[in-house]
């Protein structure tokens, strides 16, 4: 990534910063769709600076990264944001910097607690079955591994837009959980619809870091 441009939030008495955090990335997610090299990936890039922060884990800035400058520039995200304009801070588009660290911002899935009883059920099911033993029992047995329902990562409420396109009258609204993940070096992975690394691993997608 050669070019960035930053967006600072900019909360006031009445309008909350995690209540700003969903509206604009809500809004730059739009513009990643719109801009998408594919169905289900992004040749643009998210990142947050201040990631961590002590008073909002995502800090109170977004970073947006491409290889040139015109993805950015054809991105728009003026247009994106010319409702938020009083609450958002909109830099010119940048050059990264040359030495600079990498990290990767990638989306961590959660649970929710109907979704893990429904999965153990499944497998103490499949164990019960296999093994002979009651379902009582396996469902016992798995109650000792069985995983939390929440998460202390940061997360943004979304809106997904395949889900309200199908679906009118049902809630689309989702918690999107961010990790960030620390690489060595640039990472040349593919980058999903939310800017974030589409995968882990050796395939994973760096974003410069400073």
């Amino acid at each position: 990534m050669n070019y960035y441009q930053d967006i600072t939030l900019l909360p006031d008495a009445d309008i909350a910063l995690g209540f700003l955090w969903q509206k604009i990335y809500q809004q730059v997610h739009i513009a990643l769709v719109e801009q998408k090299v594919d169905e289900q990936h992004s040749a643009i890039a998210v990142s947050f600076p201040s990631f961590g922060s002590n008073g909002f884990p995502l800090g109170n800035k977004l970073r947006v990264l491409a290889k040139e400058q015109a993805q950015l520039e054809k991105l728009n995200l003026a247009g994106f944001l010319s409702r938020f304009e009083d609450y958002t801070h909109l830099k010119s588009i940048q050059l990264v910097p040359e030495s600079v660290s990498h990290v990767a911002f990638v989306r961590h899935r959660v649970k929710g607690q109907a979704r893990i009883e429904k999965d153990m059920l499944s497998k103490a099911q499949i164990w019960s079955t296999k093994s002979g033993q009651s379902l009582e029992l396996c469902l016992q047995q798995l109650e000792k591994s069985k995983p939390a329902a929440d998460s202390k990562l940061p997360f943004i409420w979304m809106e997904s837009l395949e889900t309200k396109a199908k679906n009118l009258t049902g809630s689309a609204k989702f918690p999107l959980f961010i990790e960030r993940v620390e690489v060595a070096g640039v990472r040349e992975g593919q980058l999903n619809c939310y800017g974030l690394s589409a995968v882990r691993g050796e395939q994973i997608a760096s974003v410069p870091h400073f």
